[in-house]
């Protein structure tokens, strides 16, 4: 089977670093296939949504006559124009959050398949009609982590990866509120993942708010389990699932190490949490849940640590992932041979 993947982000500007780059690149291991970035962008162009593609159309069609299937992946379900010039059946992965903004239905049902990762979007995509939504389980390489206990002692620890693409990110990925938070709880510290982008404007609010001691971020490609090893558990907080993955890498491979997480009760990975009582789950992405989810953390630690080891190597495997997108692969070869 030979698949052209399409991104609708730019090339990583740390490469090894974007979680959906490091997905596609699993997918094209197991599958073949090329990887196509449909987003011109650069530092010093800026090319509108609606126009992403047309750059390379000439290219994409050459390349279709040996395709035998398109996948692309974005966060939200934007129907991209240059879509409806390819022939080839479509797979189109949502890695966001859906929110309640109803999409383009009669576009999206003209697709081999609509992918998503999480119950609540399924639910919500089949309410508005679109009988081709599959699911498709999440998962990533859990090997390259082992569990390295850190005794709570004075400080808490605290991992936060899935780092703002915008200034308005910092409020809705709930990164302003995490600084708050460590401003008012001393014994609160941060390790920030970041990936190149307004890594600036960050370090300009810690210095702000006087938190060059508690908080540290981490502006270059690291080794994950080396850091994981040294905090005590993971956050992701948004006031919006489509801001978010619904399962951020960053919580998975916390769990794979070991470690509790936090998480806003908008994320569907939230619900896994509940049921697994792996970690915490916050209502909102403000100061007050932070702390209190903080407290929390503290007392009931050693178990949840004893949940999070249960649970890390075994719920989100690539494997899995792979065997669930294999499977939809199949399900549109049979359309198209069918057709």
């Amino acid at each position: 089977m030979n698949i052209l993947y399409h991104l609708t982000i730019p090339p990583p500007r740390m490469p090894g670093t974007d979680a959906v780059v490091k997905e596609i690149e699993a997918l094209r291991a197991r599958f073949g296939g090329r990887l196509v970035y449909l987003n011109p962008n650069r530092r010093c162009v800026y090319v509108p949504r609606i126009a992403f593609g047309f750059h390379q159309l000439l290219r994409l069609h050459a390349w279709e006559r040996d395709v035998d299937l398109h996948h692309v992946f974005n966060p939200d379900p934007y129907p991209f124009p240059v879509l409806r010039t390819l022939r080839r059946p479509i797979v189109y992965s949502l890695t966001g959050g859906v929110s309640n903004v109803r999409p383009n239905v009669a576009l999206f049902s003209t697709f081999a398949a609509v992918t998503v990762s999480d119950e609540r979007s399924l639910e919500r995509l089949r309410s508005w009609g679109l009988d081709n939504a599959l699911l498709v389980r999440p998962g990533t390489d859990t090997s390259p982590f082992t569990h390295a206990p850190l005794p709570l002692r004075s400080q808490v620890r605290l991992l936060v990866g899935s780092a703002p693409w915008n200034r308005a990110q910092f409020r809705q990925k709930g990164i302003d509120a995490l600084l708050a938070a460590a401003r008012r709880a001393p014994d609160l510290a941060l390790v920030f993942l970041w990936r190149g982008v307004l890594a600036d404007e960050m370090e300009r609010r810690v210095r702000r708010l006087g938190l060059q001691g508690q908080v540290e971020v981490l502006n270059r490609k690291v080794d994950v389990n080396r850091v994981l090893a040294g905090v005590h558990a993971a956050v992701s907080l948004a006031t919006d699932p489509a801001v978010i993955r619904p399962y951020p890498h960053s919580l998975i491979e916390s769990l794979a190490a070991g470690k509790p997480v936090i998480v806003s009760r908008c994320i569907p990975m939230a619900d896994d949490v509940e049921r697994m009582g792996c970690g915490l789950v916050v209502d909102s992405a403000d100061t007050a849940d932070i702390l209190s989810a903080v407290e929390s953390l503290v007392r009931g630690y050693e178990a949840l640590q004893t949940q999070a080891r249960r649970a890390g190597q075994s719920e989100y495997t690539l494997q899995a992932m792979i065997a669930s997108v294999g499977r939809v692969y199949e399900r549109v070869r049979a359309q198209t041979d069918r057709g």
